[in-house]
Formats: structure tokens, C-alpha cells, sequence
């Protein structure tokens, strides 16, 4: 209910409803603290003007209440952190089991569109070098390689399949892009040299918006794409497309 309120966009992966619980109560504590220091404000306000107190009082705070309540709010902070932040981060660290079976797909950013690589029936990404890369061979796949040779490029467009678990290593070729699809609830920053893995499984099918999180420079705001959750059926269709088309341009 907050979440719409708030404006933020419906969540279509596993683990997402952990991460709009945990924002859902971190506005609510966040309300409560500021009702609590408005109060508070207030109160000091009446108590301690100067019509109540024309002598200033040098002493200051006799009591320990202030003491005790620091501790209270260490002890919560404390525990909101290990009960609550680390298990949600040790969760999507460590990724998916290998029974899950889960899908690499390489994400790789440029100035000013997303390039998606998927290894072919063979199970193995194609060997890449920079002095392959054109504008028909955006990554550079080898073209004497023969596990490359059933590889899949897109652009724009990331097909994932619904209920299977997706790795994703994010990289760049030029400058710091970020992965940033807001409807997955994940976001990896794409660094120049660097792969950068992040995960997620999708549980509803549709098209979702994808954009760069980091201003990458004059023609950031273009830079979208779509990712597209498809039934069983229509992601091994695509594929086998995807196939053909490449095996006809390559003729």
C-alpha cells in the first residue's frame, strides 16, 4: 500500500517483496522519528523559553534519560542491521544453487545502447577480442570460434525466461554506465575493465523498462532498453529466431 503511495513500480522478481518490505518499514520508522522530534521540538520550545526560564541554567542535563535512550536507539540500529539489512544482502550475494539452473547472460554497456549475450545450444560463450569488434559485431565475438558461432546478440532487448534464475555480468566498453531495471529490484554499476555479476528470477511475464542509473554523458537520457519475461515456450522461440537470423546474415 505505501509502495503505491510512494510511486514506486510493482515488483516482478523473487526477491523484491523483501526489499519493498524492508523500504515500506524504514518510511515507517523514519514517520515515527519525525513525529517523535517534532514533539520533541515543541515541547522544548514551551518548556524552555524565556519567559519560563528569564535565568540561564549552566548546569545543564542532570539526568542519565538521555543516556539510556542512546543506548535504545544503538540496540535498534543494531538490530535492524543484523535482523534485517545483512541477511537481505547475504541472500543475493551468494546467488542461485546450481540445481537452479540458473542463465548467464553477458550485459555489456556503451555509449549509448545495452548489448545481451547468450551462449548458444552449446552451453559456452564465444571467444571475444577488441579487434573483431564492428558495428554488425558490436562484442567482438571471434569468427573462427566455433563455440561462438550459435552465440546470441541483441540490443535494446534482454529476454529472460519466467521462473528461472538469470545471472547477469554487467560490463562496459567505455565509460561507467549503470545497469538499472527498477521493476526487477536490482541495479549493478557497469565499470570499464570490470565484470560485475548480479542476479535475480523473474515471476511475471511482460516487458519492463530498463535505463542507465549514472550519467554517462550527452545521450544518457536515450539510453534504455526493454526486458522482456517470457513464457517457456515463446523465450525458446526467440531463441531459435535469433539463431536463424544470425546464420542468414552470416551467409
Amino acid at each position: 500500500m505505501l509502495n503505491k503511495l510512494l510511486g514506486i513500480v510493482e515488483n516482478v522478481t523473487e526477491h523484491g517483496f523483501q526489499m519493498d518490505q524492508m523500504l515500506e518499514f524504514v518510511h515507517w520508522v523514519m514517520a515515527i522519528l519525525f513525529v517523535g522530534w517534532s514533539i520533541f521540538f515543541i515541547v522544548s520550545l514551551i518548556r524552555f523559553h524565556k519567559s519560563r526560564n528569564p535565568k540561564a541554567d549552566y548546569h545543564g542535563v542532570r539526568s542519565k534519560a538521555s543516556t539510556h535512550i542512546e543506548l535504545m536507539v544503538v540496540l535498534a540500529e543494531s538490530v535492524f542491521l543484523l535482523g534485517f539489512g545483512i541477511p537481505l544482502w547475504g541472500k543475493q550475494v551468494y546467488g542461485p544453487k546450481p540445481e537452479q539452473n540458473a542463465e548467464r547472460i553477458r550485459v555489456v554497456a556503451e555509449q549509448y545502447k545495452w548489448n545481451f549475450h547468450y551462449m548458444g545450444e552449446d552451453g559456452v560463450f564465444g571467444r571475444q577480442k577488441i579487434e573483431f569488434i564492428t558495428a554488425a559485431n558490436p562484442l567482438g565475438i571471434d569468427p573462427s570460434d566455433p563455440n561462438g558461432k550459435d552465440d546470441i546478440i541483441s540490443v535494446n532487448e534482454m529476454h529472460v525466461e519466467v521462473d528461472r534464475p538469470v545471472i547477469a555480468e554487467i560490463s562496459s566498453k567505455d565509460v561507467i554506465h549503470s545497469f538499472t531495471p527498477p521493476y526487477l529490484r536490482v541495479g549493478q554499476d557497469a565499470t570499464p575493465g570490470m565484470v560485475s555479476p548480479v542476479w535475480f528470477k523473474p515471476i511475471k511475464t511482460g516487458s519492463y523498462e530498463l535505463v542507465c542509473g549514472q550519467l554517462c554523458g550527452t545521450g544518457h537520457y536515450a539510453m534504455r532498453g526493454v526486458i522482456m519475461i517470457d513464457t517457456h515456450e515463446d523465450y525458446a522461440e526467440w531463441k531459435k529466431e535469433m539463431v536463424q537470423l544470425r546464420s542468414q546474415s552470416a551467409q
